[in-house]
């Protein structure tokens, strides 16, 4: 699944969640405000490492494992999606869908999960690009090894 592919089916699930200010919304231009948000905007691209950088943060950090490991998706309180992609990209996204704040966190709430979890999964040609970025496998470990050097 690509970047695009991601964003498609973040919009979808925005367009049919139960919050009456998205449902209505074009499918497009939720599409163009998630690629602000998640990379193909000119806000910068969905970090990964940051959102996976959470997961030593107790509670959120159990939520954000499950999108990552296989199984189900544990939701997210769309308070918490906040701490995920910070304020002003929620501000950025509700100011281009033109809804509240917490309509638009309650959108992210219900798309996180599902767009994380296709990004990280092995068929997703984000992860290969990942890690082509890094030098594989080898590259990974070998960035590991330095971080963890005492």
């Amino acid at each position: 699944m690509d970047m695009m592919d991601l964003l498609k089916m973040g919009a979808s699930l925005i367009q049919n969640n139960d919050d009456d200010s998205t449902t209505g919304i074009d499918t497009d231009k939720i599409t163009n405000a998630l690629g602000s948000i998640f990379g193909s905007g000119e806000g910068g691209g969905l970090d990964l490492g940051s959102i996976v950088s959470k997961i030593s943060d107790g509670e959120l950090g159990d939520i954000v494992k499950s999108w990552i490991g296989d199984g189900e998706n544990a939701p997210i309180d769309p308070d918490k999606v906040t701490e995920l992609v910070g304020e002003d990209k929620i501000s950025q996204f509700a100011q281009e869908l033109g809804v509240s704040e917490e309509s638009a966190k309650k959108a992210l709430s219900d798309t996180l999960p599902e767009v994380v979890d296709k990004a990280t999964s092995a068929d997703s040609s984000l992860v290969s690009d990942l890690l082509d970025k890094v030098g594989g496998l080898d590259g990974v470990m070998d960035m590991a090894s330095k971080f963890f050097k005492s």
